[in-house]
């Protein structure tokens, strides 16, 4: 049994699991196609790209972990046994799974292949834990659902086996993620990899004579956030862009559930998971950027160093880490049910879009080290005068935008052969659009290819308001 403390990172793509790599994933966990629950936000759809992706982390030394959780119908089963032949073959370091009887065939064809126990299979007690431990599976991922006194039990009584627990990333409202909105709603299950997030979608609320009360001047929309009375009648929602498609619901004092939840953050409990009997920390988001898979990986990789060096992680760590987590995409962050049941507190009532202080301004996609010029894709609004940071997985550097160009750069022989068109200043860069050249006044190093670039925002930058005091598009990343 593994006793080493790992940080594990998403890889829906090559390119982002190249940037969890280069930020301190110790491991990567990837899905494949058909047999994982992200079936539509995964690169991965033929072996040949797969093996690319095994080959690429164990160069690193690091592991990676198939995610192959799926409950299967009957006509997948066939199907998951050939490819798992196929994913036998490249040697990743485990497989991720729930289906009992997917595992049960997997064990009988393939003994040598290494099994961890996907959260989908709400493993929530000490018992189901013994069970799958003496059937052979040689790391349990934990449910969401349990605080750090059952994770803690769970270690005490099965001390032999591997526990692996979500430490940041979005959460879902169903049990362990076994929801079936999407499906109801579009027709897309959840459980077979094709979730359409149907609970992040904008509702409204009608109760069955809403309408008629509206027009006599009797209701008000503030009126659901006075004190709870208990709701009488039928009551729907409609959906912002399914118009007069109303979906019935219940609702009890705290709320309607499938509202957004916010994101799991469990810096402060670190420690207290570590000594709980975790030993993977799992970060979630394979269908988020590489700007967030680097600078999560960064910060957590910080506090799980402090960890396996037999120290404390100090107040001043943890405010930094927490720091550069809300630089990323998020609904505002929770311990989920690390402490206590969160209850009303774990749903985004007040808005429906994310929140974050600062934006993924760009990506370095090539670099003239001899005269310090990038070239960058451009991920969010650039104009000449906003500060920027340069992150590297050693280093960080600010400079202002005193100059940018498009098709190359005055001071790089090397770059502007990049394209045949003349060299033109520009004020403004627009993502979507044409690479940008800028001179740096420092040395990115060798790791120049994995640079991240951020901006800095006066106030946190919202899905739902899209323009700045200047009228300027943002697209959050």
């Amino acid at each position: 049994m593994n006793t080493e403390l790992e940080l594990l990172m998403p890889g829906g793509s090559l390119e982002k699991i190249k940037y969890a790599v280069a930020y301190g994933a110790d491991a990567i966990y990837a899905g494949v196609p058909r047999y994982s629950l992200r079936a539509r936000e995964n690169e991965f759809f033929e072996a040949e790209k797969i093996k690319e992706a095994v080959d690429y982390v164990h160069s690193y030394g690091k592991k990676i972990y198939l995610t192959c959780n799926i409950y299967a119908h009957n006509n997948k089963i066939n199907g998951f046994m050939e490819a798992m032949a196929e994913m036998v073959k490249l040697k990743p370091d485990a497989f991720i799974m729930t289906d009992p009887g997917l595992i049960a065939l997997t064990k009988e064809k393939f003994p040598e292949a290494i099994i961890h126990l996907s959260t989908q299979a709400n493993n929530t007690n000490w018992a189901q834990v013994k069970f799958w431990k003496d059937y052979g599976v040689e790391r349990v991922i934990l449910a969401r659902e349990l605080n750090i006194k059952e994770i803690r039990e769970i270690h005490d009584k099965v001390p032999d086996i591997e526990l692996e627990a979500f430490v940041h990333g979005s959460i879902c409202m169903a049990y362990s993620g076994r929801c079936l909105l999407s499906n109801y709603f579009s027709y897309r299950d959840a459980n077979q990899g094709t979730c359409s997030h149907s609970c992040r979608w904008g509702f409204k609320i009608y109760a069955n004579d809403a309408l008629k009360e509206k027009e006599l001047g009797r209701f008000e929309a503030d009126d659901v956030m006075a004190d709870y009375v208990p709701l009488e009648g039928d009551f729907y929602l409609e959906e912002g862009e399914r118009k007069k498609e109303f979906l019935p619901i219940d609702e009890d004092e705290y709320g309607t559930y499938i509202m957004n939840s916010k994101d799991l953050c469990a810096v402060d409990y670190l420690e207290e998971l570590k000594d709980a009997g975790i030993t993977s920390f799992k970060v979630e988001g394979r269908n988020k950027t590489e700007y967030y898979a680097s600078l999560v990986a960064r910060a957590y990789r910080k506090g799980i160093d402090a960890m396996k060096n037999g120290s404390r992680i100090s107040d001043e760590l943890k405010t930094w880490m927490l720091t550069e987590v809300s630089s990323t995409t998020n609904r505002g962050f929770i311990p989920g049910f690390y402490a206590r049941n969160p209850k009303a507190e774990a749903q985004e009532l007040s808005q429906r879009h994310a929140i974050q202080t600062h934006l993924y301004a760009g990506r370095v996609v090539s670099y003239d080290s001899e005269n310090n010029i990038v070239e960058l894709e451009v991920k969010n609004r650039l104009d000449k005068g906003d500060p920027i940071t340069f992150i590297t997985p050693d280093n960080e550097q600010e400079l202002i935008i005193n100059e940018m160009y498009y098709f190359g750069h005055p001071k790089s022989e090397t770059l502007k052969t990049y394209t045949k068109k003349e060299v033109k200043p520009t004020e403004h860069a627009h993502p979507g659009d044409k690479n940008i050249f800028l001179e740096l006044p420092f040395n990115l190093g060798n790791d120049w290819d994995k640079s991240i670039v951020r901006m800095t925002y006066k106030e946190a930058i919202s899905l739902k308001t899209r323009k700045d005091e200047s009228s300027k598009t943002l697209i959050l990343q």
